[in-house]
């Protein structure tokens, strides 16, 4: 058995900034990763994912984004950094390794897929949400006959050229896929509540420059920022006129699908081809099931040696992004050493 000084699990962003704060403290962990590369999910996203924060806030500790800072980088510049960052990073970190279960002996017991097992005192599990879509149980959904897709499966706009879709959800991801969508289909923002917006730019500087100057980046979840909240569409204005020009129409959530048919809240229906669910994610942790997942800001209530990196609110409305992870890591590694 293969022990080490701590294991942490999943080598996207939360997983790489989680090694960095234990090597910062002298330790060496190893990083296990389901996929062949340290890329954790953007490579899966959409074609034409861009941040929505610059790149001066898209950075993990010890190297900035490369470029302008002020730029918005593209999916694909972001898994480019996380790659040259795994390489620089100096921790053992094996891709093709997917974790099946963890165990609490006298240590966690970390074994794989392939029966291969690690044991360590400290364990972070930093798998994030993308490998769990959230489908939400909307009524006729099971039975429609057209396509479905969770926006974790959406590429491009080619394969719906000319077709009826719906695009379910108020989120950025929702709004920027509806909005791209439209240019080659008739789309349907559907919502439980009207789209809110903010600007990106407020005062000709991005909103990351505010939150971070205020702190209200940093501010942790409590009585002044309860956590999950919807967070607004950050917005220059194109997807706000967009939606005013009906490009896609924004309507309230349809009642109802009825084989090919929507129903909506009026009792009108029509044909649809396609649902697209904008619906968001939940933690990624089916290897945690024999151990309580409870946390207080990504330290274990149950479990000495058990933390968390990468869920959102874990900590501040940051927790969950490339700007916030590496200051989670951080506050999760010293309390793990205390």
């Amino acid at each position: 058995m293969n022990s080490h000084d701590a294991i942490v699990i999943g080598a996207g962003q939360s997983g790489l900034a989680a090694a960095h704060a234990l090597l910062a403290r002298g330790l060496r962990p190893l990083v296990l990763e389901a996929g062949d590369e340290p890329t954790g999910s953007w490579p899966h996203y959409y074609d034409s994912l861009t941040l929505f924060s610059p790149a001066r806030y898209s950075a993990l500790p010890g190297l900035p984004f490369p470029g302008d800072p002020e730029r918005y980088p593209h999916r694909d510049e972001v898994a480019d950094y996380l790659r040259t960052y795994a390489a620089h990073l100096g921790a053992g970190i094996r891709t093709g390794h997917r974790v099946a279960e963890v165990v609490r002996d006298n240590e966690f017991r970390v074994a794989t897929a392939d029966g291969t097992n690690f044991t360590a005192p400290i364990v972070i599990a930093a798998t994030g949400g993308f490998g769990n879509p959230y489908r939400p149980a909307l009524p006729g959904l099971d039975d429609f006959p057209g396509t479905v897709l969770h926006a974790a499966q959406y590429r491009s706009p080619a394969p719906f050229h000319g077709r009826r879709v719906i695009v379910v959800g108020a989120g950025n991801s929702a709004v920027q896929i509806a909005a791209e969508l439209a240019e080659h289909a008739h789309v349907t923002l559907a919502t439980r509540k009207p789209v809110k917006f903010s600007a990106q730019r407020p005062f000709g500087r991005d909103l990351h420059f505010w939150l971070d100057r205020t702190g209200l980046d940093r501010l942790p979840i409590g009585p002044w920022l309860p956590g999950g909240f919807t967070t607004p569409v950050l917005d220059t204005g194109r997807y706000r006129s967009a939606i005013d020009d009906r490009r896609p129409d924004r309507r309230p959530m349809f009642t109802a699908l009825e084989g090919s048919k929507v129903i909506w809240p009026d009792e009108r229906r029509e044909h649809v081809d396609a649902v697209i669910l904008a619906t968001g994610y939940r933690p990624d942790l089916p290897y945690l099931d024999r151990l309580r997942t409870e946390h207080d800001r990504g330290v274990s209530r149950h479990h000495r040696g058990l933390g968390f990196v990468g869920l959102e609110w874990q900590r501040s409305l940051s927790s969950a992004t490339l700007r916030g992870a590496g200051r989670d890591a951080t506050h999760v590694v010293r309390r793990l050493l205390t």
